[in-house]
Parts: C-alpha cells; structure tokens; sequence
C-alpha cells in the first residue's frame, strides 16, 4: 500500500516538478510569477510590513562590536546575487573552454552585436541624461536579461530556428560579461587597497591550489566565501565581481578522464553482475561497495566546475533570482505622479535605451559586419528575425535591475528607473515575440 502511494506520488508529483524544473523557460516562468507578486505586496494593504520587511538590519556580535550589520535588502543584493554572479562565472568559463566562446571566429556576429548592443543603450540614455547624478545610470538600459529572453524563445518552439537560439545565447553571455566588466569598473564605492589586496591573496591560493590538481569543492568554497568574498566586501569593489573571479578559479578538468571512467564503469559493471544476488529487496554487502564505488567514479569523472554550475543552478533560477525579485520588483504605485516621473529623464532614457538601443545596436551591428564581410550571416537569421532577438534583447529586468540598485541612491531616481526597466521589457518581449512568431 505504501509503495503504491510512493509511485503514485512520484507520477503525479515529483516527475512533473522535475521535468518543469529541468526546462529552460521555467526560470523565466518563476522569475516572472515573483514579479507580480513583489507588485501586488507592494500595492496592497500589507505594502507598509512588505517595505518593512527588507529594511531589518542583522550581523554578527563579537565582543559587544557589530560587523557586517546590513539590511536585508543589502544582503540580498551582495549576498544572495553573488551566487547568481558565482553561476554566470562558472558558465562563462565553461563557454570559453568548449563552448560557444571557445572559437573566437564563430562568434565574430554575436560578439560584436552584444557590444553594439550595450554602447547604443547606453550612448541613448546619456543623451537625455548628460549631467548630475542622474547621469549615473548610463549602465542601466545596457544589460539583457537572459532567463526571460530564452524563456520566450523557448515558447516559441519550432517556429525559431538552432541558429537563431544559439545567436541568442552567445549574445547575452557576452552581454553577462561586459555586465560584469561595467559594474567592477564603474559602480564602486571608496576602494581599499588593502582589502583588494588580501582578496587577491586568497584568489592566488585558489589558483594554486586548481594548478595542483585540488579538486575539493568545499576547499573552495571555504576560501571563496570567507576570503575573496569577504575581503572584496570590504574593499569597496561590488562583492558580485569577487564571485565572478572565484569561479575563474574553479577547475575545469575531471579527477578521473573519460577513457579511465569507461574502462572502471566497465569493470564494476562486470563484477556487480557477476556478485551474488539475494532474494530479499535489500543489497548484498559487495553490491552495496560496488554501487558506492561508482557513485564516486561518476563524481570524479565530473570536472568540479561543471559540477557546481549543474548542482547551483536549480538554486539560482528558483530561489535566489525569486528572491532578488520580490525584493527588488516591488514598486508602489501611489502618489505617483506621471509628471515627476518624466521630470528627470530617468525612465526616459532607460526605457528608449533598452527599447531602441538594443534592437538598433545589434541590428546595426549584424548588417555592418555582414557588408564588410568580416562575418557571415545564418541563412535563417532573417531582417525580421534579427530585429525580434533584437527587441527581445531589450529584456533587461535582472541585472538592469541590479545596476539600477548600484547606480541611484535617491529613491525617486531608483523607482523611475524601475517603470523605465518595466516598461521597456514589456513591450520589448510583445514586439519580439511577434516577429519571431510569424
């Protein structure tokens, strides 16, 4: 009876949520739903405990002196988001090694649109922001946000071709890193030298320790966490970039080769078929240490990096980018007025940035590289089509998002910022699901 209900648990239940969980789209699915919910808290009669809430402050006591006392909000934002920085690093690693950045000329045309595709945005957005604070926010509208992009991307299916889907991706993993290269030069507080230098250190021992075939992934997480996130804590860089760094770190090789696996899978194949079985539903003590021992071989055969990225990423798209949504989505609608929202230009630049700059950019760039015939262009990558990744491109909600909480201190720039970034993903992810759809 029980065994039954187990089975049919598993059916009905834990197979569904794994295959959903296992789907491209289903971050951007998740990522969305946190979105509404972050704005109906944040307009609704619990819209006060919804702001209180990610303003309490907790740290660390030791004797009688506070350290570290930030605000939820701050701890999701350097702490939580460095993990999701920690996954981009690790993914962009892996894609420079063997992936779609490891021949530089086959990804003349997306490299270059995903620079166009940033300059553009942000030439746009300077031009109606030119002076003062609010000129701050040029590296807000340059981001594309890749969960939503594939997401729609995927829900067109079989209307999209391989190529335009790989076109996609190159371009927002480039765009990750040029994110990423903007917020570690650009968006930094008062620098400490010494802090930069003990995280450095600490990077310099991850290296080391990777060049002499250390494999522990809790060695360095040890060290990542309590030495280069720390100190690149401290030090006035934004703690993100740290993560990014200690991912380089992460070797990308196997304790075990391929040939190596096979031949020991092989062998321990032959011996578990060969030990004595039992008529009971429990293992015999030799099956039992067989089974264990190819447990072990399977997780040696996988290089640590591909390992943390594949265990971390369920982590990321389903808890800590929600998370990041409601406490970042959440905008309160009331007393605002449409005039003092277009008084500043903030939302003006951010969403003609994102909504004109993005598909101008990478359009522009594609057609530019494909004249001069420094590269060559899909012969599925229609005008049309490239306009539709274009504007789905201008889907920046999470690290435009991010860069926004970097860029304002003022919280009316902070909130235009926000409706622009709304706004501009909205119709960018209509337009170009339209034109990718016909």
């Amino acid at each position: 009876m029980m065994r039954n209900y187990q089975e049919k648990l598993s059916y009905r239940l834990i197979m569904p949520l794994q295959h959903f969980m296992n789907q491209e789209k289903s971050g951007g699915i998740v990522l969305g739903i946190s979105i509404v919910i972050a704005l109906v808290l944040a307009n609704s009669p619990l819209s006060d405990s919804y702001f209180h809430f990610f303003e309490q402050e907790f740290g660390f006591l030791f004797n009688g002196a506070g350290y570290f006392n930030f605000d939820l909000h701050h701890w999701i934002n350097d702490g939580l988001m460095s993990m999701f920085f920690f996954v981009v690093g690790l993914e962009l690693k892996r894609e420079f090694i063997g992936g779609e950045l490891a021949d530089v000329r086959n990804t003349i045309l997306p490299i270059g649109a995903a620079v166009f595709g940033m300059i553009v945005p942000a030439l746009i957005y300077y031009l109606f922001n030119p002076h003062g604070d609010v000129s701050g926010g040029w590296g807000i509208p340059m981001a594309t946000d890749i969960a939503f992009s594939l997401a729609i991307l995927y829900v067109l299916g079989d209307r999209v071709p391989l190529s335009i889907k790989v076109f996609l991706t190159t371009l927002a993993i480039v765009d990750d890193l040029g994110a990423v290269l903007v917020i570690a030069f650009f968006y930094t507080s008062d620098i400490s030298l010494l802090s930069i230098g003990v995280g450095v250190a600490f990077l310099m021992v991850m290296y080391v320790a990777n060049r002499l075939g250390v494999k522990n992934v809790i060695f360095y997480g040890v060290v990542g966490i309590c030495g280069v996130w720390t100190a690149f804590l401290m030090s006035g860089i934004h703690a993100t970039i740290a993560a990014v760094l200690a991912a380089f770190m992460i070797p990308a090789d196997a304790r075990i080769s391929e040939p190596a696996y096979m031949a020991r899978a092989e062998k321990l194949i032959k011996r578990f078929r060969n030990a004595e079985p039992n008529s009971v539903s429990t293992l015999e003590p030799e099956q039992v240490e067989i089974i264990g021992r190819m447990i072990g071989d399977s997780r040696d055969a996988i290089p640590p990096l591909q390992r943390l990225e594949h265990s971390l990423h369920p982590l990321v798209s389903f808890v800590i980018m929600p998370v990041f949504a409601l406490a970042n989505a959440g905008i309160s609608f009331e007393g605002i007025n449409p005039a003092d929202v277009f008084s500043d230009n903030v939302a003006v630049g951010v969403m003609l940035g994102l909504l004109i700059g993005k598909p101008l950019g990478i359009s522009a760039s594609v057609l530019l590289l494909t004249r001069l015939g420094i590269a060559r262009m899909p012969s599925s990558v229609t005008v049309r089509r490239l306009f539709g990744v274009g504007f789905l491109a201008s889907i920046g909600f999470t690290m435009s998002m991010f860069i926004s909480t970097l860029a304002f201190v003022d919280e009316a720039y902070l909130i235009h910022a926000k409706l622009g970034i709304f706004a501009a993903s909205i119709v960018g992810g209509v337009v170009g699901y339209v034109l990718l759809r016909k």
